[in-house]
């Protein structure tokens, strides 16, 4: 019996999604019969031909995230075998987490045209099956050794860390106070942010990491704690938690909001601690600060976590269920 092809198609390759949710994969495809491969939808009209030509070839067609206009998602499915839809975002309503009809719209037509569909958390799969009947719950993952480096930690300094870009910029400055409260009573704290900006303080040092795929890693093996402040909205709920199991595979202690899937992936006083007002985050801050055991504890317990839970290993078998399941 021949290799099945499958087709992911996406945003583009260094894309957060199309990492996490298709690359990273593409191994344990590999291994389980499967030829991968990747193609970024341009939008000119060649590269749309290209991409409906090879959508034709392909047995399994993953569009990741991405949403099409009506004449075009027609013709993509009348040439897939079979269409899968996967989604880490709450791609209907607006990132500020206000509706948007015309996004709910695109996501109900290609929601309807799939197969499948994928979903990052259990909002988004509940969002999707008011469309389509077909949907599972495929949480993001990871590859758990890409943090395994021994690294030392500075004596001197204790590193928050927080990775992320200028999209989320404000969920980290909403929570910049409750750290200057902290480093007002622990002078060697200091703020690592992993991004394309600074967020300069006057009451706690700050330093630039610029992101970048081969550092991110030693970024944050290299820290102290990680911390994922957010709000809780329509859009923030549909996010996947990536940060967290990034710190968690890291060995990091997590201090994060309760929102969305985060509340999901922490375990409150075993991987980290779940923080919503300003005293809860100042108070999980400094006590984490102040017990280096209990930072290594926990730290070891998130690991675990995401090992048994979120690594490629421990979800590749639901996506290889899932496709068997197109062909049933």
């Amino acid at each position: 019996m021949r290799n099945k092809d499958i087709l992911f198609i996406s945003k583009g390759e260094n894309a957060a999604s199309t990492r996490y949710r298709a690359l990273f994969y593409f191994n344990a495809l590999r291994a389980s019969g499967w030829r991968p491969y990747h193609l970024t939808a341009y939008n000119s009209p060649l590269s749309r031909l290209k991409l409906l030509h090879k959508a034709a070839q392909a047995d399994v067609v993953v569009i990741l995230r991405k949403t099409f206009s009506t004449f075009f998602l027609h013709l993509l499915s009348l040439c897939s075998k079979h269409l899968v839809f996967d989604l880490d975002d709450a791609i209907f309503c607006r990132s500020n987490g206000t509706p948007s009809k015309t996004r709910q719209n695109r996501f109900k037509k290609v929601a309807r045209h799939c197969q499948q569909i994928w979903a990052g958390n259990s909002y988004l799969a509940n969002a999707a099956l008011r469309y389509n009947p077909s949907v599972i719950t495929l949480p993001t993952s990871l590859a758990p050794e890409k943090y395994s480096l021994e690294i030392k930690k500075p004596d001197n300094r204790l590193d928050l860390v927080w990775i992320g870009s200028s999209s989320t910029r404000k969920y980290l400055e909403s929570a910049l106070y409750c750290m200057e409260r902290v480093a007002d009573t622990c002078p060697s704290l200091r703020l690592k942010i992993v991004a394309d900006f600074n967020l300069p303080s006057q009451r706690l040092c700050t330093v630039s990491i610029p992101w970048s795929q081969d550092k991110e890693a030693e970024a944050l093996v290299s820290a102290h704690i990680g911390i994922a402040p957010m709000p809780s909205d329509s859009w923030t709920q549909g996010k996947c938690g990536l940060k967290l199991l990034q710190y968690m595979a890291a060995g990091l202690p997590v201090v994060s909001s309760p929102a969305g899937v985060n509340e999901e992936i922490v375990e409150h006083g075993v991987t980290g601690f779940l923080a919503e007002s300003p005293e809860e985050w100042k108070t999980a801050i400094k006590k984490l600060a102040d017990d280096p055991e209990l930072r290594k504890a926990m730290g070891e317990a998130g690991r675990k976590r995401v090992i048994e839970h979120y690594s490629v290993d421990a979800t590749f078998h639901k996506m290889s269920k899932a496709l068997n399941r197109l062909f049933a």
